[in-house]
């Protein structure tokens, strides 16, 4: 498949092995932030490939496991109104809120539908116009562009019965508040490269500064994370520590700019709770005052808590902190499955722990 299967070569793959095992003479600590990655890198052998003293660590970036417990619980609050569609993702129906999820709710009687977009959501709003369509956006930044503009074209539509429940979140404060963490050592980040082609990667200069590490927007496939590791490896062999550009084919340094202009239309920059890592200042998106007849937080009355603590047995803050590894929990592949997820890194095909439990010891893919 051309313009994928040059980023899976076998022989490439090889000599980027090469190249980390001579470059490598200490130990280092690599986190890398997005799910996808974490998906590659278990999915095809990469954590097998690197030498003993290379340490992937794997970061909060599956925006399914970090949307807490009070966005759910409120989602399903909205769901159980008459008259509400809600719409989401299919992931979303499955992360626990305090007490159930969002596909129990559907079997309690609410309208909760699965769509692939916020436009799929908004022709819902154009279709069954006595009802009120709620789509629950998710999200890091790349999603939020779209679920910006589908806001902009409910308001060109005039629609009056489409609303958006926000719960985006931003990367680079997170990384910040991870970088202060004393529990988790990491020397250099592989940026994920969907965020920074939409945001670019300006913002994390200034991170890479103040912390001393290594930063390299990387891409996903084999060959992607193998080249964001060696990049980082040869800047902390050197003492370096700097951004860098693995992901040239599709990130920018200003990034997508007209995405970025709809999301400064949309969204005020505001404080938000992650899942497992508590309220980050400044790290989510909410929309303004000026588009607040789309606010699905203005138009339903909410008993919405900050800051629930989540209450399950299951280590998914340590996880998402790069703290621990999935197979340390006591509950993995035992309690906690796919099937029956205790925790909402096992729900998201991007969760660590789903990945785990799909790959770890059990590859069907490799490179050795």
């Amino acid at each position: 498949m051309k313009y994928v299967e040059e980023y899976r070569d076998p022989e490439l793959v090889r000599k980027l092995r090469v190249a980390l095992q001579n470059t490598a003479e200490k130990k280092w600590n690599v986190m890398e932030v997005c799910g996808g990655q974490t998906h590659t890198i278990m999915k095809y052998g990469i954590n097998d490939l690197l030498p003993p003293n290379l340490n992937l660590l794997h970061g909060p970036g599956c925006p399914v496991c970090v949307t807490p417990i009070e966005y759910i619980d409120a989602a399903i609050e909205i769901a159980m109104n008459e008259n509400v569609i809600l719409a989401s993702y299919g992931d979303m129906l499955r992360v626990r809120g305090s007490n159930f999820d969002l596909l129990s709710a559907k079997g309690n009687g609410a309208d909760v539908r699965i769509v692939y977009s916020p436009l799929d959501a908004i022709k819902l709003a154009q279709k069954y116009k006595e009802k009120n369509i709620v789509f629950f956006a998710i999200g890091f930044e790349t999603t939020a562009p779209a679920n910006g503009q589908a806001v902009l074209l409910a308001k060109r539509l005039e629609l009056k019965n489409f609303f958006l429940l926000s719960a985006h979140v931003l990367v680079p404060p997170a990384l910040r508040l991870l970088l202060r963490d004393n529990r988790t050592k990491i020397n250099a980040i592989l940026a994920a490269g969907h965020v920074c082609s939409v945001m670019g990667y300006e913002e994390y200069i200034d991170i890479a500064e103040e912390f001393g590490v290594p930063i390299i927007v990387t891409g996903f496939e084999p060959t992607d994370i193998l080249e964001g590791i060696l990049m980082a490896v040869k800047q902390l062999e050197k003492g370096i520590t700097r951004v860098e550009n693995q992901y040239r084919r599709v990130v920018v340094k200003e990034g997508n700019i007209e995405g970025k202009k709809i999301i400064n239309q949309v969204f005020n920059v505001v404080d938000r709770a992650w899942r497992g890592m508590g309220i980050i200042p400044q790290s989510g998106l909410e929309i303004k005052e000026e588009y607040s007849d789309y606010n699905a937080l203005e138009k339903f009355p909410l008993t919405f808590k900050e800051n629930i603590n989540n209450k399950l047995v299951c280590i998914a803050g340590e996880v998402l902190r790069g703290i621990k590894k999935p197979f340390e929990c006591l509950y993995f592949r035992k309690e906690c499955s796919p099937e029956h997820p205790i925790g909402a890194p096992m729900v998201s095909s991007e969760g660590a722990c789903a990945a785990y439990y799909h790959y770890y010891k059990n590859k069907t893919l490799t490179y050795e």
